[in-house]
């Protein structure tokens, strides 16, 4: 008989004692109330962050003399108080509620998923049923699931400009900055435990947030949410062909052939969607965004205060998208150099078509990009034009010059390297795309002169802790990229986190090390990945990496501190805590099903 494998316990939080919701109803009532009267001294024009709220919590909860256990239930208080009228303000039929699974009858849910999550319509049980019918009788989308990074992406595709949410204070936290972060309105109801069956909440209280509604508050927070959009919105197809517009695409039979890969035609034409569908393709358009902020933070900042402050030319849009396709171009040639399988969660481009068709459609892509620029010289001007031009090839040799060093060493018989050589990779391979975009939106509001050095040594920083937290993506997995953990080991990259080891480890169990990277290892590959993260872990190299991104976050927030204008500063204090926001991956058996959930709303 086979004993069943021991399941680890999990560690608690370090803050769990500070996460307790108040059992009884009078007291949770009495922290809504103090909240209430609380929050009407916070200036709701600035962002709130989350180190801010939990200081507002620790305060609120000293002057009515409350347990500091309650800390997290009090800061959702303020939160809602915070946004209550921005959220009032929103037409319910841009409202997300957002329930938990757990809501639903313990005892068996008769409830199907449906192409919109749980039809709860026919049961009635329990009440996510309640709460779901009632939001879509006024007209909600309703999302039954615990994914915030797709409501984030919901929030993006621009359907839905406010959130009402259910959710246990752990998850609660996890979201809370992230959405605190991005500006978007929104309001919760904690559930009454963390025990994830048979779990409550306070019913009144849920209703009460899904039936906000009043005129528009005077007071807007700002918000990035309006230029996250905008920098989306370009890679649609419509606006895409708008802003470079496609040269052969009559030409294409749209309906393949049964077993064909896709359109049949002009191979010309074949090979332009190629680039066309690829540049499309999944991302977070970071550095799109990151021109089009800086260009908005230098000229007033309007687009943070409303959808309607949004005034950008389709000039300044063409050399954001030239950001994006140099960066597109970067991860093709990247994924055939490394060999990667997967990009955006699904084969990559190599995969798909062959390395050389791959290869074309990088360097067409790069050819896009300068063209975007150049051909706008009548309008930015040929001064400006020839400088984003100029900034855009110093990157690309940057960009280049990086891989190149990391290609040469994965080649080179000596595998040794030092946390100084990887970190030096680093900022060649991360930075200059930072660098590129910042310096382009700058650029493209007037003079860059007095910014030329800050924009270098803030990039510079940005990019090597990127990477550092990308190195630590390759060991969790993630829904985008790498669906396989320890590919980086397996394919002999110049990690930060391979040079902490190597400088770290000694004897044997260097020399085991360094015999995995040589592909010399008498072990199968499935098997070393384990055995190459128990060789980190005695190294302590995952705790060494935390402090260093700490250590390059703490220089670029210090860079951020002695810029002016305000809009631009604060922009740069965004960038680096969404750049540098660790995110959690999901579950892999959650993560399908998160995803089909999304689907509907991100047509709708």
């Amino acid at each position: 008989m086979v004993e069943a494998p021991v399941e680890k316990a999990k560690k608690p939080s370090p803050n769990a004692h500070l996460k307790t919701v108040p059992q009884e109803r009078e007291l949770r009532d009495r922290i809504r109330a103090e909240a209430h009267q609380f929050a009407k001294s916070i200036d709701r024009s600035k962002q709130l962050t989350k180190p801010e709220l939990q200081k507002l919590g620790e305060e609120l909860l000293q002057q009515a003399g409350f347990d500091q256990q309650f800390l997290g239930f009090t800061m959702v208080a303020i939160a809602n108080e915070f946004w209550r009228d921005q959220v009032s303000a929103v037409d319910f039929k841009r409202r997300l509620l957002l329930l938990p699974h757990c809501l639903k009858n313990a005892e068996g849910c008769p409830a199907d998923y449906d192409e919109f999550g749980l039809d709860c319509r026919k049961c009635g049980a329990c009440e996510v049923a309640d709460f779901k019918t009632k939001a879509e009788d006024l007209g909600y989308k309703v999302l039954v699931s615990e994914g915030t990074p797709i409501v984030l992406k919901i929030i993006v595709s621009g359907h839905v400009d406010a959130i009402v949410g259910v959710a246990c204070l752990n998850v609660l936290e996890k979201a809370i900055d992230k959405i605190l972060l991005a500006g978007i309105p929104c309001v919760a109801a904690p559930l009454l435990s963390s025990n994830c069956r048979s779990t409550s909440v306070d019913n009144d209280w849920v209703f009460d947030l899904i039936g906000l509604k009043t005129e528009a508050p005077k007071q807007v927070t700002k918000t990035y949410v309006h230029l996250m959009r905008a920098s989306n919105q370009m890679f649609e197809p419509a606006a895409l062909d708008k802003l470079a517009p496609r040269q052969r695409a009559k030409t294409l039979t749209p309906d393949p052939s049964p077993g064909e890969r896709g359109p049949t035609g002009d191979p010309l034409a074949l090979h332009e969607k190629i680039a066309y569908d690829w540049l499309m393709q999944g991302g977070k358009r970071s550095r799109p965004f990151i021109t089009l902020a800086a260009y908005d933070a230098l000229t007033g900042g309007k687009a943070t205060r409303s959808a309607d402050g949004i005034d950008i030319s389709d000039s300044v849009k063409r050399a954001a998208l030239a950001i994006e396709t140099f960066h597109k171009a970067s991860l093709v040639h990247d994924d055939i150099e490394d060999d990667d399988t997967f990009r955006y969660g699904q084969e990559t481009l190599h995969r798909q078509y062959g390395i050389g068709t791959a290869i074309n459609v990088g360097d067409y892509l790069i050819g896009l990009g300068y063209r975007l620029v150049s051909r706008e010289r009548k309008t930015l001007g040929s001064d400006v034009a020839a400088d984003i031009l100029d900034k855009l090839a110093d990157a690309h040799l940057k960009l280049s010059e990086g891989q190149g060093a990391e290609l040469l060493w994965r080649d080179a018989k000596d595998k040794t390297i030092t946390a100084l050589e990887a970190m030096k990779i680093y900022a060649l391979k991360t930075s200059p795309a930072f660098e590129a975009a910042l310096y382009s939106g700058i650029r493209l509001a007037g003079p860059a002169d007095a910014y030329e050095k800050m924009i270098t040594d803030f990039s510079r920083h940005l990019g090597v802790a990127f990477q550092i937290l990308n190195d630590f993506k390759d060991w969790e997995g993630d829904s985008d990229n790498k669906l396989v953990a320890g590919q980086d080991i397996l394919a002999g990259r110049p990690t930060l986190l391979l040079a902490l080891a190597l400088e770290a480890l000694t004897g044997g169990d260097r020399e085991e090390l360094l015999a995995i990277v040589h592909g010399e290892h008498p072990r199968q590959a499935q098997n070393l990945v384990p055995r190459v993260r128990q060789l980190f872990e005695k190294a302590e190299v995952f705790e060494k990496a935390e402090k260093l991104v700490e250590k390059y976050r703490a220089r670029t927030e210090a860079i951020a501190d002695a810029v002016e204008p305000t809009e631009l500063r604060e922009l740069l204090y965004y960038l680096v805590d969404t750049v540098l926001d660790r995110v959690e991956p999901e579950a892999p058996e959650a993560m399908p099903q998160l995803v089909a959930l999304s689907l509907p709303l991100a047509h709708a």
